[in-house]
């Protein structure tokens, strides 16, 4: 279901002044779209696609923003890479092998940079973490090694190919790779883009990853917390234009650098204008980042005429296969090597 754009009409002044004074006692903004009911239209399709690094480089030390000249000039590393790749050549489906020792990197087929440094409220920012001061995640001290995967890895005798279970949930295509479908809802190189449908009850967000589906509630309570979620369990609700998300309950194999089940956010969803959406993520999860850090990330507008493609993960998905037989082929040769000398 889709709802028309709504936008404000010149009327009389008695009419248009009342109207002005509605929205400024409302705290609401009178130039963005809206639903019927007043609520604000983010329906369509965005992308959050940038080159500014989720954490800041340390060139840029404690400052949240760069100069316009910084930012025309800023490119980063590993987009640079990429980007050497994506010649021509590259793209040829008849090419040859990579040179001897060069790493094969799948995705320079079809990563192309966007040469978009992250813009909020006017400034070119430095990285998406803006809170602590220093644009960086801050790990508690032992807060590391505590997701579902490096405690099964912990346990005697647990190899990292023993069983699915011990490979990430990328790789398994059962959500989206790097965090992308959230919380919190951070970009990476290719694929993130997002549909976004609203009713009155609920705001749905599909990502092109993974082609994960959030599907938000509004005014409700949490699910029990013995319920646990892909994605965890989302409530929102509207404060003036804004919609604030809290999100508990997360799967306990759901990672994000280390999160645990135990992570909770919250997020804002906000215009800037009819183009962007600014959209904010705190994270608190102290046993695991000591305090609770804040990214920002616009959300940029694509042409009403873009689609969000299918992504056919599991259709397509030998790695698991592939990684596990290969584990289990090296477990037979091995045991064959062991009875041998065990013969001698």
């Amino acid at each position: 279901m889709s709802f028309p754009h709504r936008k404000l009409s010149y009327a009389p002044i008695s009419s248009a002044a009342a109207l002005v004074m509605v929205f400024f006692s409302a705290g609401l903004q009178a130039d963005i779209p809206r639903l019927p009911d007043g609520r604000p239209d983010f329906q369509g399709i965005w992308t959050n696609e940038t080159d500014t690094p989720v954490e800041r480089p340390a060139q840029f030390a404690d400052r949240q923003a760069m100069t316009a000249e910084e930012a025309a000039a800023w490119r980063p590393g590993s987009a640079a890479g990429l980007t050497d790749l994506n010649r021509m050549e590259m793209l040829d489906p008849n090419r040859g092998p990579p040179p001897a020792g060069e790493p094969i990197r799948l995705e320079a087929d079809w990563f192309f940079s966007s040469d978009y440094v992250a813009q909020i409220n006017g400034e070119f920012r430095t990285s998406l973490v803006i809170d602590p001061p220093n644009g960086r995640i801050p790990y508690a001290e032992d807060g590391r090694n505590r997701d579902f995967v490096s405690q099964m890895l912990a346990r005697p005798g647990v190899a990292e190919f023993d069983g699915p279970e011990l490979r990430p949930a990328g790789e398994r295509c059962l959500l989206s790779v790097l965090s992308t479908a959230g919380p919190p809802m951070l970009p990476m190189s290719y694929n993130s883009n997002y549909r976004i449908v609203q009713t009155a009850d609920y705001v749905m967000i599909m990502a092109e990853m993974v082609n994960d589906v959030r599907i938000i509630r509004l005014d409700d309570t949490h699910q029990h917390e013995a319920i646990h979620k892909w994605m965890g369990d989302s409530v929102g609700r509207w404060e003036g234009d804004t919609l604030v998300v809290t999100t508990r309950n997360i799967h306990p194999q759901q990672s994000f650098r280390g999160s645990t089940g135990n992570m909770q956010s919250t997020e804002w969803f906000s215009m800037e204008s009819d183009g962007q959406i600014n959209y904010r993520v705190t994270i608190n999860e102290p046993d695991v980042f000591g305090r609770p850090w804040t990214a920002e990330v616009p959300m940029r507008r694509l042409p009403a005429d873009n689609r969000i493609y299918e992504y056919a993960c599991h259709e397509g998905n030998y790695a698991i296969v592939g990684a596990l037989s290969g584990a289990r082929w090296q477990e037979h040769y091995a045991a064959q090597e062991g009875g041998a000398d065990a013969a001698q």
